[in-house]
């Protein structure tokens, strides 16, 4: 419980100290008064004045505001954020006599640092400890209906072959295999260790590819399913695995009756049972936990997919072994910057989702389930920490440009209002849209709430 509350406070913490820190640095490099910086909203707790800004820590943790000079103090608004400062106002540096652009950088700013952390912890882990990589070289399955001509021999590969070698080059990683495969020539060499026979010589599979034939190495790649330990990451609050009583580190061992030796195997007992009732058995420690789990039946519509047309889902990510491979710098900066836009797009993709009713708004999470996420990734690790910090900086990044008025989003547009109709919108209106703003992140908080403590019930 300890280390949920901790973990939960340097999360919500970080997060919104370096967005409000991104509003403050902005407004003053552009001349705006900065009249408070405050983390949390309300009354404050702590506080202390420097210069012409007060510094708060609020009683109210969650979130945080930088008080301009300009910007209404009346109404819900103001209130939420202490009301008006004891500081004098100097007209001439109020945010609203600044140039439109300048306005706009301040109001971007805040979702603007959110996204340079995620970049910065990407890219940063990278340069540091490296980048990391599938730490198996073993074979869980081959998919034959996958391979090109000429890679047919790949077929006869069994569970737990090893890939030593590809073209007399030694593959310590499962990333090495793929790349070795993508930019093999038109005759390669897969050189397998069989189960049993250490030390013994390593049979040869010979792979021929036609010449500029990217699309049958792709293929290859996957093709070939790695030997991954059916082993438990994060489990969902409120899903079949965290109801039947799974937790982060499990390893499942049996499943259905049947022996389960890897992460595949346990995926296939679970899509193979929806709605049905699943007992599981888990090593936790040094002890055998067994429960059962009733997978959600769900609908596939991808026809590529492996999983059935009705599958079934628990709610659990894999923790995968891996180790961490070092890169030039060069390359953790291109590899942050790819993975800080793929969490933009998968946030926004899962925003999409909501509006279009295509999920369910069920899903929406509030303080209790974000407590409950950096729990267990704060258990998992420092790597896991890290990349949970970054994905939620993203997120947060993305759900405040969302165009509701008391929000980053909201405040940017009425900027670009004012620039369509050349002059601003009236104080009035602005102060009745932003109540209307405000009443609807209540709702949207109190839903959030509600999901949260739902979760947590019995059904």
């Amino acid at each position: 419980m300890l280390l949920t509350i901790a973990s939960l406070i340097v999360v919500l913490g970080v997060l919104i100290f370096v967005h409000e820190l991104g509003h403050f640095l902005v407004a003053k490099a552009v001349g705006v008064q900065v009249l408070r910086f405050s983390l949390g909203f309300g009354r404050p707790l702590l506080q202390f004045r420097r210069g012409e800004t007060e510094y708060w820590i609020s009683w109210i943790p969650l979130g945080g505001y930088v008080k301009m000079a300009g910007l209404e103090d009346e109404g819900m608004a103001g209130e939420l954020e202490g009301g008006r400062s004891a500081v004098p106002v100097d007209p001439a540096r109020a945010f609203d006599k600044q140039p439109l652009w300048a306005r706009m950088a301040v109001i971007l700013a805040g979702v603007t640092m959110n996204v340079l952390l995620a970049f910065a912890i990407y890219a940063g882990m990278g340069a540091i400890v490296g980048v990391p990589r599938l730490a198996t070289t073993q074979i869980d399955s081959v998919t034959t209906r996958l391979l090109p001509e000429g890679a047919g021999a790949l077929g006869t590969l069994a569970h737990g072959d090893r890939i030593v070698r590809i073209d007399g080059d030694t593959v310590r990683t499962w990333d090495q295999i793929v790349d070795r495969l993508l930019a093999a020539g038109e005759e390669t060499q897969v050189e397998v260790a069989r189960p049993g026979v250490e030390g013994g010589p390593a049979t040869r599979v010979v792979v021929r590819f036609a010449p500029r034939d990217s699309t049958a190495r792709v293929r290859v790649a996957r093709a070939l399913v790695p030997l991954l330990p059916a082993r438990i990451g994060i489990v969902y609050p409120g899903q079949p695995a965290a109801r039947a009583g799974l937790e982060s580190g499990d390893l499942i061992v049996r499943a259905g009756g049947d022996t389960v030796r890897s992460w595949n195997d346990m995926l296939r007992k679970i899509w193979n049972s929806p709605g049905r009732r699943l007992p599981v058995a888990a090593l936790r420690g040094d002890s055998i936990v067994t429960v059962t789990v009733v997978p959600e039946a769900q609908t596939e519509t991808d026809t590529a997919s492996p999983r059935p047309k009705t599958y079934g889902l628990i709610g659990a990510l894999q923790d995968q072994p891996t180790v961490r491979e070092r890169v030039s710098l060069g390359s953790a900066i291109g590899i942050g910057a790819a993975q800080t836009v793929g969490q933009v797009g998968a946030v926004v993709l899962s925003v999409k989702r909501l509006v279009m009713r295509q999920a369910s708004v069920r899903e929406v999470g509030g303080p209790i389930l974000i407590a409950q996420m950096s729990g267990q990734v704060a258990r998992l690790g420092l790597d896991w920490f890290l990349n949970f910090l970054a994905f939620f900086s993203v997120s947060l990044a993305v759900l405040n440009l969302l165009p509701i008025p008391v929000l980053d989003g909201g405040q940017a547009v009425f900027l670009i209002a004012e620039a369509v109709l050349r002059r601003p919108l009236s104080l009035q209106l602005r102060m009745r849209l932003t109540q209307v703003g405000f009443l609807v992140i209540i709702g949207i908080m109190a839903l959030a709430l509600v999901n949260d403590v739902l979760r947590i019930l019995p059904r």
